[in-house]
């Protein structure tokens, strides 16, 4: 375990997944934690599970306002905001044919546009602080190489890989570290719902499907929210002060990535 005892963090989308995963370690590791996700139930529940340093914002990355109230709870409860983990997304999976501008215009709404906002947001109060900082982005395998049926996701996630690496370099007068990973096949809510929709789109069962994805996975298991959280939880210790505007990978050995 890392010490990040009293540290001040925000996680979006961390009522459930990975998001949930980071949530809880940085709770385990001594950090104040704000978990903003859009399903009360899920991250009011969670909040009050994992005790008095944790806090729950109900919000929707798209929204600005909604995204500094979690900044602001952080820094009323710890004093600062030392970690932003931008994690919130969604997917959708259709062939091309299948797709239009409102879904387009959704994903990456949320994908991109919200990553964007929180990074914004994050990064104005870690200069007003004076401490530096660190920004972690969510993007993914599938920002890294294209899959079929997944062209919208995959494209919000190669912009993220670009535009962490972009504000790396802007940000690195400050002392603003900012990182973003790519989690493979790791077991989630999300994960469930690619594998019931890879499995109608290519004519198989749900445990056929896994199957094929685990037979990429040269670690020979599917992640967990636990792997990609041990590995966040490190990217922001002082062990990885000179690492910055990389992109690292979680995925059992699975290349290209």
């Amino acid at each position: 375990m890392n010490d990040h005892s009293n540290k001040g963090v925000v996680v979006t989308g961390a009522g459930n997944g990975i998001g949930r995963g980071i949530a809880e370690r940085f709770i385990n590791e001594g950090a104040h934690v704000v978990l903003l996700d859009i399903n009360e139930a899920a991250v009011t529940s969670l909040a009050d599970s994992l005790g008095p340093k944790a806090h729950a914002v109900v919000g929707d990355v798209r929204n600005e306002s909604e995204i500094q109230v979690a900044i602001d709870m952080v820094v009323k409860h710890a004093g600062a905001l030392d970690i932003m983990v931008n994690n919130a997304g969604i997917i959708t999976i259709a062939p091309i044919v299948e797709t239009d501008r409102d879904s387009w215009m959704r994903i990456l709404d949320i994908n991109v546009i919200g990553i964007a906002l929180g990074s914004k947001l994050a990064a104005k109060q870690m200069i007003l602080q004076g401490n530096g900082g660190v920004l972690i982005n969510a993007s993914s395998g599938g920002g890294r190489h294209g899959v079929a049926n997944l062209s919208q996701y995959c494209a919000s996630k190669a912009a993220i890989i670009m535009m962490s690496q972009s504000l790396s370099l802007e940000l690195a007068p400050h002392k603003i570290r900012v990182n973003c990973y790519t989690p493979g096949h790791i077991m989630t809510p999300l994960w469930d719902d690619i594998a019931d929709g890879m499995s109608t789109k290519m004519g198989q069962t749900r445990d056929q499907t896994l199957s094929t994805f685990l037979e990429t996975v040269p670690w020979g298991r599917f992640g967990t929210p636990a792997d990609v959280a041990s590995s966040v939880s490190w990217l922001c210790t002082d062990d990885a002060e000179y690492i910055s505007g990389q992109c690292i990978a979680m995925n059992g050995a699975e290349l290209p990535w």
